[in-house]
């Protein structure tokens, strides 16, 4: 769907999301508000029913909430669609243009290069080359993979764990490695299988996520963690209902997919570096980076919210886990445990 252009007094923000989506939208009365900044989503997909993308939006709303400001959205639906749209928001000459995901980081590079005044805040990544327009927010993955972890080898009955995940790169490792390393320190002895979907189209490969996962169900692995984007579900979900394993999601709550079978999930709270962002941004702070983590709740898991009884997750009928779980959390938050982050190292 192409933008269209709205008039607006103020400040200008343009979120832009690597999967997120949402028709433009106006203050409650349907005037635009006075004086406050307009927010706009650019997303490379329609957001469907995808509720990782759907905490983007909610980003936004918060933000022009706050701000007293009102937000559209731009809704991408291939690779050319997506540079148009950032495109055409960065003529708009907005106040902040912010990207979600780490397949923005060229397209942003350009854009910050060839527009030297416009604030862009990159979310999820950050570009290769660092650019004094581009404010970078960054997920401490890792933390939220080791008290996955944890419950998985606290749950484990055979001692054997495998995680199924999209790349053998550094930054894909934060969801495998310290997944294992969790396991460890919960119940010393358990061992990590991990393997990676790689080839063509690693994030959207149901069958072979579904194939690897079987593979470590055959080596006995009872507990296996689903960092594989589109690929993971179905294909790992799938694969742990047949297999009679479990399964732990990533970005979002993804256990009333599979109910039953998925444990727990390692959430990135992009609505909360969204309103963080802006927030900084707007005040006049940019070029910097910022990593949100446990003790910034920029990442989590599903059973550590209050909500945690209605998520429909298996964790939330075992409260011993729960417990020794959030204590290594809270571990974590005051520095006394460190989580490595393999992407680093």
């Amino acid at each position: 769907m192409s933008p269209r252009t709205l008039s607006r007094a103020g400040v200008a923000v343009v979120v832009v999301a690597s999967v997120a989506a949402c028709n433009a939208s106006k203050s409650p009365d349907g005037q635009q508000p006075a004086g406050g900044p307009a927010l706009v989503l650019v997303t490379p997909n329609p957001v469907g029913v995808n509720d990782f993308l759907k905490l983007a939006v909610q980003g936004v709303e918060e933000s022009a909430k706050k701000h007293n400001g009102s937000q559209k959205v731009f809704q991408s639906t291939d690779p050319a669609s997506i540079q148009q749209n950032l495109a055409a928001a960065v003529r708009e000459k907005p106040a902040v243009v912010v990207a979600v995901g780490f397949n923005f980081a060229d397209a942003i590079a350009s854009e910050a290069e060839q527009n030297p005044q416009q604030k862009f805040l990159f979310v999820d990544s950050c570009t290769a080359k660092p650019f004094p327009n581009v404010t970078c927010a960054v997920f401490r993955e890792h933390e939220g993979s080791y008290l996955a972890g944890a419950e998985a080898g606290l749950l484990s009955k055979t001692g054997k764990i495998g995680a199924v995940v999209v790349l053998d790169t550094p930054q894909f490792r934060r969801f495998s490695v310290p997944f294992g390393q969790g396991a460890e320190k919960a119940k010393p002895g358990t061992t990590l299988t991990p393997l990676y979907i790689g080839g063509a189209n690693p994030f959207n490969d149901p069958a072979r996520a579904k194939a690897l996962a079987a593979t470590l169900a055959g080596q006995g692995v009872d507990q296996v963690m689903g960092a594989a984007s589109a690929a993971g579900n179905p294909g790992v979900f799938e694969a742990a209902k047949q297999g009679g394993f479990f399964a732990y999601g990533v970005d979002v709550n993804q256990c009333p997919l599979s109910p039953g079978q998925v444990v727990d999930n390692v959430v990135k709270r992009t609505n909360v570096v969204i309103t963080d962002g802006v927030d900084s941004i707007l005040s006049g702070q940019s070029g910097s980076t910022k990593s949100y983590g446990l003790k910034e709740n920029g990442v989590s898991l599903t059973g550590l919210q209050p909500d945690v009884a209605s998520s429909q997750c298996v964790v939330a009928q075992n409260q011993d886990v729960l417990t020794k779980v959030g204590a290594l959390r809270d571990q974590i938050v005051s520095g006394a445990i460190t989580v490595d982050d393999p992407a680093k190292s």
